[in-house]
């Protein structure tokens, strides 16, 4: 059975990120999660829920896929936040990377920003991002 594509986007995408040296140094190791963590002191980032949705065309099956990557910094604060998220825009938009049983048509960053969070003392970055795969024949 293939991998569901989402899955196999989001694996990329960690893998990716987890692997570049100036993303690990600006989160202080490593810190890029694909669920919250526990314990675990700002900045770091953590991917939000996928949404997917079919991408169908009449001739080849493919998914439609939002993401959102959450950023977290503390003392940093927002510089930190957008600093960060410029990285991720920098690894990921656009990037080719290579999914498991399937192929993906193209990624693209659509949204950013950093918000101060309701306890007043972090800041949550916010990255959205757009991609379209379809699955390997």
């Amino acid at each position: 059975m293939p991998m569901n594509p989402a899955l196999a986007l989001q694996e990329a995408m960690l893998a990716r990120l987890r692997d570049d040296a100036a993303l690990t140094t600006m989160l202080g190791g490593q810190k890029v999660f694909g669920r919250p963590p526990r314990r675990t002191a700002p900045p770091y980032v953590v991917f939000g829920d996928p949404e997917t949705r079919a991408w169908n065309t009449f001739t080849e099956t493919g998914h439609e896929h939002r993401l959102t990557l959450h950023v977290y910094s503390e003392h940093g604060g927002r510089k930190q936040a957008y600093e960060i998220i410029a990285r991720l825009d920098e690894l990921l938009d656009d990037a080719p990377l290579p999914l498991t049983d399937h192929h993906l048509v193209n990624l693209r960053c659509v949204f950013w920003t950093a918000l101060r969070a309701a306890d007043g003392r972090l800041f949550h970055g916010i990255l959205r991002l757009r991609a379209t795969t379809h699955p390997l024949q």
